[in-house]
């Protein structure tokens, strides 16, 4: 059967074996030809390394223009130390947190015990909270007839109504001075002013007698732009 390959942390364990038989410094490339003597191929040799110093398992550091790399067995056993202890420290912390929780459950479940009264009071609020729902969903259908909203459309058409007017004025005024001062090319005029849509019917806009003119549009038709 085909040989299954090592896997990472074993190759870690290979690559440690190298640096603690030889205790000695090595250069990455002379630990590129050890490492397929303990089964780590070439290719593997430099990431299972950088995993190592990156855990602090192995020590590397630049001399000169070459980077060596070097791991002694008391090294090994002071970083496991170390993550011995955070690990405790850590244990300890997420157990006083643990307690903490606990009390704030028991504090909390205070006054909640199941009964008959707690029973009605959630069923009581249940019900508060479906008909607020529902009283929600009714006033979103009234929306439309919103006093605030209706008194906006109105004092927009008012504004849409006088500006509409107001280049209504100005096109007339425009045709007239057209026809002063162009009597020559009055059929010319005419054919053009129909093409663009002012026929004998084009006058000013009547307001709804819903909607009365207020100030607003009385003051938008006094002027020109």
């Amino acid at each position: 059967s085909k040989k299954r390959g090592l896997s990472l942390e074993e190759k870690r364990e290979k690559m440690l074996q190298i640096f603690y038989e030889s205790q000695d410094f090595f250069l990455l490339k002379e630990l590129e030809k050890l490492g397929p003597k303990k089964g780590v191929i070439t290719q593997s040799v430099k990431d299972v390394v950088q995993s190592l110093v990156d855990d602090d398992l192995v020590s590397k550091d630049k001399i000169g223009t070459s980077v060596y790399f070097w791991s002694f067995p008391s090294c090994a056993g002071n970083q496991l130390r170390n993550v011995h202890h955070k690990l405790e420290g850590d244990l300890q912390s997420r157990k006083k947190r643990l307690a903490e929780l606990v009390e704030q459950c028991d504090v909390l479940k205070k006054g909640r015990e199941e009964s008959d009264e707690r029973q009605d009071a959630l069923g009581e609020l249940k019900a508060i909270e479906q008909q607020y729902n529902e009283l929600k969903v009714e006033m979103g259908q009234y929306a439309d007839n919103d006093p605030a909203a209706f008194e906006a459309m109105k004092k927009a058409i008012e504004v849409a109504h006088a500006a509409a007017n107001r280049w209504t004025d100005n096109i007339f005024t425009l045709r007239q001075w057209c026809s002063n001062n162009f009597p020559q090319a009055k059929e010319q005029l005419e054919h053009l002013y129909n093409e663009v849509g002012i026929t004998d019917d084009f006058d000013y806009l009547e307001l709804p007698a819903t909607v009365p003119l207020g100030p607003v549009g009385d003051h938008m038709l006094e002027g020109k732009p």
